[in-house]
């Protein structure tokens, strides 16, 4: 295990990362189609293809999912994606005519210093392209990287992040985390993680809990205070569980308890919040009930600690006055 989520067999992962934009891409590819759903509780998102996510809808899943910064200009990347998996003969066939299926989300990275003067039409369709292209099932880097690059958060720089972890059912649940929330993913002033308890091999530093949490660690901090900032956190949780839509569904609002317990505040009316799941369906569920609750579990503990990694393993800026990493604050 590579506490990412290409540990999950037959999922893919590439970036595109442009530090003069301040901006990038990943593509999450599936080498077949899987079961996908997904839930927004972010007040301003930003998406493509997302409502026939709903598991009342006909089409059964997806070929893969687009991040990107680039607010709304960002959607065009989706477009890059499956313009490469159609190349790779990938894809729905419809009575001849072959539609792969990319859904996508966004986060706000507009105002972070890059240089968006991209001309008449912005770069992330190539960025999506590029990115897919890009896609390998082995290790990928976290941090300032891909959707990432621009990604802030109230405190820290925000970045891509991963994790993994087997669940009491045996099977394998991943997540990946594109963190640019309006809210904190530390507590206080100091350098401890909300998402301290999860943390497996010092992954995001080791730091624990602070000795204590005082009234002073708990006052709100926001990004762009005292005007909210618009900001997004958006993920994918997966896994190789033999899954339908409706129990898709039901894993992704369980991931997102892992925001919940790793940023402060989330789901934000200025947030665009939104988790994706995906079932690979390559081990079958034993006792449904209880292997749903046990992957459910799992993906809210590997939501958390990918956000936080994504935070420690993240870059600051080269810009004037770019918000510090969580390593330039505070150390390795």
């Amino acid at each position: 295990m590579r506490n990412l989520l290409t540990d999950i067999p037959g999922i893919a992962v590439g970036h595109v990362t442009d530090l003069a934009l301040g901006s990038g891409t990943t593509a999450i590819l599936f080498d077949q189609q899987v079961t996908a759903s997904g839930i927004i509780l972010g007040g301003a998102p930003g998406s493509r293809d997302t409502a026939l996510l709903s598991p009342e809808m006909r089409m059964d899943g997806v070929h893969g999912f687009v991040f990107s910064g680039g607010s709304t200009f960002g959607l065009d990347a989706a477009g890059g994606a499956q313009a490469a998996l159609r190349e790779q003969g990938r894809g729905l066939d419809i009575r001849g005519a072959l539609v792969p299926i990319v859904a996508q989300a966004i986060i706000f990275d507009l105002l972070n210093g890059g240089n968006k003067e991209w001309g008449k039409f912005s770069p992330y369709r190539q960025q999506g392209y590029d990115a897919a292209r890009a896609a390998n099932e082995g290790k990928f880097a976290l941090g300032t990287v891909g959707a990432g690059t621009g990604a802030t958060t109230a405190t820290v720089k925000g970045g891509v992040g991963s994790a993994s972890a087997i669940a009491g059912s045996g099977h394998i649940v991943a997540a990946l985390a594109v963190v640019n929330a309006v809210g904190a993913v530390t507590i206080g002033d100091g350098p401890h993680f909300w998402a301290a308890p999860f943390e497996c091999d010092a992954e995001f530093g080791g730091r624990g809990w602070p000795a204590r949490v005082s009234p002073a660690d708990l006052r709100l901090r926001f990004k762009g205070a005292p005007v909210p900032a618009n900001a997004t956190t958006v993920a994918l949780i997966a896994t190789d569980a033999v899954l339908d839509k409706g129990q898709a569904k039901r894993l992704a609002i369980m991931a997102n308890d892992g925001l919940a317990r790793a940023i402060f505040p989330t789901h934000a009316p200025t947030d665009g919040d939104t988790v994706f799941a995906a079932a690979t369906g390559r081990r079958p569920l034993g006792d449904v009930d209880r292997d749903i609750i046990e992957i459910g579990a799992a993906a809210t503990v590997v939501m958390a600690r990918a956000i936080a990694r994504g935070c420690y393993e993240a870059t600051t800026l080269p810009y004037p006055n770019a918000l510090p990493s969580w390593k330039d604050r505070f150390g390795p």
